[in-house]
């Protein structure tokens, strides 16, 4: 028995070699063109974002309080409605307590254990590389956080301020996540719809939230989301090539895939 399933798996790799070779002999050169064109432009919208955030790094170090940031506060916290400070106080809870990176563990567990490995060290990776360049950012800016004689502190916080962490954080857990929901998966089904919005809610809404609270200047926020965006498009970047050639995935996992509709199979000619 041990044997038979040893040669099914054996089975299996030689089939999904010959899909991939396959794959790879169809593509025109045309295809190769359009398919260096398109990464072409995406590592320069990169390098556009990565130059951005150093000018604006460099500014807020030379000039730490802006006019600019400061009325984009006050104007921010006008609305001091009940359910507008509740919900600005929902969305940066996960990234104030331990939630967030139990949620980082418990997403990269689940992906590990239903053979999608290669996603789970994806999840792990790309939150402690931000974590660990947020910090060396914001010593390197030395950015002082708002403070009380200029707007309203409504959550106070520790630390120097630019760029924002939880914007940075949401962006690689959050960001991470809908970018395994569109590459993964296919077809409308409610928990892919789910999972997308989710996603796309907590990234979009984070940032104005650290503002509201008086934890960071929109210029903090604004940097975040400039090399954030640049370390989910590398890490995106990463992914695709080690996905379709199948890294750490199990033969189970690979017909699974091929089994069920929701899954995308790999390797896939639908890029580009």
């Amino acid at each position: 028995m041990q044997q038979a399933g040893r040669d099914e798996n054996r089975r299996e790799q030689a089939s999904t070699t010959t899909e991939g070779t396959e794959q790879a002999a169809v593509r025109t050169p045309e295809t190769q063109k359009r398919h260096r064109k398109v990464v072409g432009c995406l590592l320069q919208l990169l390098a556009l974002q990565l130059t951005l955030f150093g000018l604006l790094a460099w500014f807020v170090h030379v000039h730490p309080i802006l006019p600019l940031d400061v009325a984009i506060t006050r104007s921010f916290q006008q609305n001091q409605a009940p359910w507008l400070r509740i919900t600005m106080l929902a969305i940066s809870y996960p990234g104030n307590s331990l939630l967030l990176p139990a949620l980082i563990l418990l997403t990269a567990v689940v992906f590990w254990l239903e053979g999608f490995r290669l996603e789970a060290v994806f999840v792990i990776g790309l939150s402690t590389i931000s974590l660990l360049l947020n910090l060396l950012l914001k010593i390197q800016v030395n950015r002082p956080r708002p403070t009380a004689n200029l707007v309203h502190i409504i959550q106070a916080a520790v630390g120097y301020s630019f760029p924002s962490g939880h914007v940075m954080a949401y962006i690689a857990y959050w960001g991470l996540l809908f970018a395994f929901g569109v590459i993964l998966f296919e077809g409308r089904h409610w928990w892919r719809t789910a999972l997308l919005i989710t996603s796309v809610a907590f990234v979009v809404l984070i940032g104005p939230s650290r503002v509201y609270l008086g934890d960071h200047w929109a210029s903090d926020v604004l940097g975040a989301y400039l090399i954030g965006g640049v370390l989910l498009g590398l890490a995106v970047g990463f992914y695709l090539p080690l996905k379709e050639r199948g890294v750490l995935e199990t033969p189970e996992t690979r017909a699974r895939m091929k089994k069920k509709k929701a899954l995308r199979s790999f390797p896939t000619k639908q890029w580009f």
